[in-house]
């Protein structure tokens, strides 16, 4: 499901007095919108009605176990890094009923739930955010079984990207190779400028539904000007990621370090609580639970995420396979980093830094593979960031 720009090179213009314009012509098309909007301290994301309800002139501060939403200078849409959710949400529902079965004469009729969904855009998804859909396409509809309720709504999604133009405190999608510009994967990419008393974005298709909507706008061409303009506020993301990880050889050093003291030391600190794959975006475990009525006339099977950091999530007969938080982190950690390669030609990570943000006790992944890759005098000689006064 993949798509490419390579093909369609066309660059526009699109004034940021005019973005509202696409939202109404997503909307004409029969689209639920999804974007980012300003609840609750954060930005999230959910359903819009307008373009008004987009973070207009908001950014954020974060770091390990922080975050923090300010007034930024300029009314920019996409100034602000990943928030708290990810995307997966809406193409993996958090729960999910996948059938019910009801007792009717001599046997149960049953009733899926992988029907019709309504058409959604994504619109405001960064490139981290692209590489994760790509990767969760490939769990949920690679090899032989494809997963139906994802499907449903794969199908017919269109994506607008945004090319990061800021780089956020916690993001290393450029050491990842996702980011901070989408090479391809989109429907529509947008680059937002604001320079000299101007704002707008720079338009480019990557399919032809995106085309035929740059068309529809009828907006100008963008000259060298202004894709030089956008091409450097890219590269300056680029260069000023908030954090960094060597992953040259990364599965491998990994490998190695299994008796490692850090895991040790990470699990001491580590609380379980599972919010690093709650706000992952390619995180996928889940389980599943089936209920019966008092009468015994309805049955229904519901999926909802789990987590490997759960101490049931690997329990058969006799007890859990990871029964202690050491082992626990040290399979996500070495399975994000190393051996999805072997599941998926991929690392797990993107590079989003949504689980440094989120982590109450504030472990940075970066700091961790860093360290792990140390031999374990080294990493036993240097001490952790300390960073208790940023915790909130």
């Amino acid at each position: 499901m993949s798509r490419s720009s390579s093909q369609l090179a066309q660059r526009v213009i699109l004034e940021g007095a005019d973005f509202p314009r696409l939202l109404t012509l997503l909307k004409e098309r029969g689209y639920r919108v999804i974007g980012p909007t300003v609840r609750d301290g954060a930005v999230v994301l959910d359903q819009l009605a307008s373009a008004e309800e987009l973070p207009v002139g908001w950014t954020d501060q974060q770091d390990s176990g922080t975050y923090r939403l300010q007034r930024g200078e300029r009314p920019t849409l996409f100034s602000h890094g990943p928030g708290p959710h990810s995307w997966k949400k809406f193409l993996f529902p958090p729960r999910q009923r996948l059938f019910a079965a009801e007792r009717r004469d001599a046997g149960f009729t049953v009733m899926s739930d992988s029907g019709s969904v309504p058409k959604q855009a994504f619109l405001g998804m960064r490139a981290c955010d692209l590489q994760a859909l790509g990767i969760l396409d490939r769990v949920f509809l690679g090899g032989d079984y494809a997963d139906a309720n994802y499907r449903s709504r794969r199908e017919g999604l269109l994506v607008v990207a945004v090319h990061c133009t800021t780089a956020g405190g916690t993001c290393f999608c450029a050491s990842m190779g996702s980011g901070p510009r989408a090479p391809s994967g989109f429907d529509l990419a947008l680059t937002e400028v604001t320079a000299e008393n101007r704002h707008y974005f720079l338009m480019e298709a990557g399919s032809e539904p995106g085309a035929a909507l740059c068309r529809e706008l009828g907006c100008p061409e963008a000259g060298e000007a202004d894709m030089a303009a956008a091409g450097q506020l890219v590269e300056r993301a680029a260069s000023r990621m908030g954090r960094r990880l060597e992953t040259e050889g990364l599965a491998e050093r990994l490998q190695t370090s299994r008796e490692h003291p850090r895991w040790e030391d990470a699990a001491d600190r580590c609380l379980g609580c599972a919010n690093c794959t709650l706000v992952c975006p390619t995180c996928f475990c889940n389980t599943v639970e089936d209920q019966t009525d008092l009468t015994g006339a309805r049955a229904e099977r519901r999926r909802r995420w789990d987590s490997c950091f759960t101490l049931d999530f690997s329990y058969i007969h006799g007890g859990s396979i990871r029964p202690s938080s050491r082992g626990r982190y040290r399979h996500w950690l070495t399975h994000k980093l190393g051996t999805w390669h072997e599941q998926f030609g991929t690392s797990g990570c993107v590079g989003c830094g949504r689980c440094i943000t989120w982590c109450p006790v504030s472990i940075d992944i970066t700091e961790e593979a860093a360290a792990l890759c140390l031999p374990a005098a080294g990493a036993a000689a240097s001490p952790r960031k300390d960073r208790t006064a940023h915790r909130r």
